[in-house]
């Protein structure tokens, strides 16, 4: 398969398509009904602005929180001036739409009303604003019990801008860089996903008028670009230079990335290049003839195939999950996994394998998921390769034992309001056996 195939296919995959239809009726119903309670107009959709990554037109399908500011009336700023008037303006917004969508989860969040419609997985956050003179917008924080300044318009400015100067290839950059986000688990807010995407393209050129058959090395080079960056607490957004927070370090996955990017580069145009773009992107890098005949065959045999979690949840990266593993064998003190593979120690045959959940920040109630794949030799003869997705065999927890040799993977996901938010993985390389 040709690098511009690859890449084709992949953001052809990515669109966010018939999915936009529904948000963008979901977004004029809430439109209307605070128009009708703050203006007594019916059917009005006007005085709202989509920001985030919808609006800036850099999300990709799988995106589930969307978010708006909904422009109030001048008329009321006085009325809402004191300390408590940010919370006063949010639960008055909270109440309006809880009477709009009685049997939908509606709730105040500091800054917004979160609106959680579950029969499509969509997460609104309305944030009503007053509108500035210069554009910006005066936004209620119940935290600081003050308004504060937001200019999102500036942000979607830049965004224009550069994905216009680089034919493009901005936006595209930052739908891949979700995949990435998603498929490795780390937790990157979208402002600061098209904040690196718009400082990578500031200080190169050479990607500015580049096809998709030089997307491998665009690729290569932002990942080089990330993994190169300095560990900071805070980007100035693009076009506001707003603090934007960074939630969770980057830079080892992007440096993972960045050599797998090197390993799909070095076998163009075989079938290792793109299972290594997928490695890379996810399952939205379409399979090789040969790969989607051999998928085909697995699941005609006695095991039902590797399943991938795409294809039963919407995967939207928003918090952070770590997965480690204490090994213990009889007479031996336990150790953890990830000091073995750092330190270099064997996992050898015949160990108790308990993986856990070591750090999660989904709020409570979420539910887990794990993936075991066991890779060689071994596990191929054996058909004992797996990869379905499966429940926990504890609170947190899942048992597994070391069986045969090969570098096998675990991988854990969090799921909530039916979207996963979080995932992690960890790499089990058995390096000898009893009996094969």
């Amino acid at each position: 398969m040709k690098t511009s195939e690859i890449f084709d296919g992949l953001l052809a995959n990515l669109k966010v398509g018939d999915k936009a239809a529904t948000v963008r009726a979901r977004r004029d119903e809430i439109t209307k009904a605070l128009n009708k309670y703050f203006r007594d107009k019916d059917a009005c959709v006007d005085y709202r602005l989509m920001i985030g990554s919808f609006g800036r037109h850099t999300a990709i399908k799988s995106i589930s929180d969307l978010d708006m500011v909904f422009i109030l009336p001048s008329g009321l700023r006085d009325d809402y001036n004191d300390a408590n008037g940010p919370r006063r303006m949010l639960e008055r917004v909270r109440d309006v739409l809880k009477a709009r969508y009685p049997s939908t989860i509606v709730r105040v969040d500091q800054c917004v009303v979160r609106v959680q419609f579950t029969t499509n997985a969509f997460k609104f956050e309305v944030q009503p604003a007053f509108e500035n003179d210069e554009g910006s917008f005066d936004y209620p924080d119940t935290k600081a019990e003050s308004w504060k300044t937001t200019k999102p318009r500036a942000e979607i400015a830049a965004t224009t801008e550069c994905n216009d100067r680089t034919s493009t290839n901005m936006r595209h950059l930052a739908r891949m860089a979700r995949a990435w986000k998603n498929t490795s688990g780390v937790n990157l807010g979208g402002l600061v996903i098209d904040t690196l995407v718009y400082n990578f393209f500031q200080q190169t050129s050479a990607y500015d008028s580049a096809n998709t058959g030089s997307f491998d090395l665009m690729a290569r080079d932002f990942f080089e670009f990330l993994k190169d960056e300095p560990e900071k607490d805070y980007y100035q957004a693009l076009g506001s230079r707003q603090r934007v927070y960074v939630k969770a370090k980057f830079q080892a996955k992007a440096k993972k990335a960045y050599n797998r990017c090197v390993d799909a580069i070095e076998n163009e145009g075989k079938t290792a290049a793109a299972k290594k773009w997928r490695e890379v992107f996810g399952t939205s890098v379409p399979l090789t003839s040969a790969e989607a005949a051999l998928q085909a065959s697995a699941e005609g045999q006695d095991r039902s195939g590797e399943q991938f979690i795409e294809d039963l949840y919407p995967v939207d990266i928003r918090e952070t999950l770590t997965v480690d593993c204490e090994v213990t064998q009889d007479g031996w003190r336990p150790r953890w996994l990830r000091v073995m593979n750092r330190s270099g120690m064997p996992l050898l045959a015949g160990k108790r394998l308990k993986f856990k959940v070591t750090n999660c920040t989904v709020e409570e109630p979420y539910s887990l998921k794990w993936k075991v794949l066991n890779r060689g030799e071994a596990a191929e003869r054996r058909r004992m390769t797996r990869g379905d997705i499966i429940s926990s065999t504890g609170l947190g927890t899942r048992i597994e034992h070391s069986s045969f040799r090969g570098e096998h993977v675990v991988e854990c996901f969090a799921i909530k309001d039916g979207v996963v938010v979080a995932r992690d993985r960890i790499d089990v390389p058995i390096t000898t056996t009893r009996a094969e």
